[in-house]
């Protein structure tokens, strides 16, 4: 699969979605995903486990938009294309 720096995150060859990120763009968003969701848990999970699955569905629809901005278009892939 030939590699496209406009796409901080490029399509998976098999299904629909993205794959690892491109560019150090794409794994700063990553990171800091990861980073955020870690604070999360760390300041509710001993007392809010129902607030930390809120803050990781907010984190993952902000993930998911990210994605959908930077990345490649998504469409179902048979990895021959």
């Amino acid at each position: 699969m030939p590699r496209d720096d406009r796409y901080w995150f490029p399509a998976k060859r098999y299904g629909w979605g993205w794959g690892p990120p491109n560019n150090w763009q794409g794994w700063a968003v990553l990171v800091g995903f990861v980073a955020l969701v870690v604070v999360a848990a760390a300041i509710t999970l001993p007392h809010a486990p129902a607030r930390f699955i809120g803050c990781v569905v907010v984190l993952g629809v902000l993930l998911t938009a990210v994605c959908w901005w930077k990345g490649e278009p998504p469409r179902w892939r048979w990895g021959g294309d």
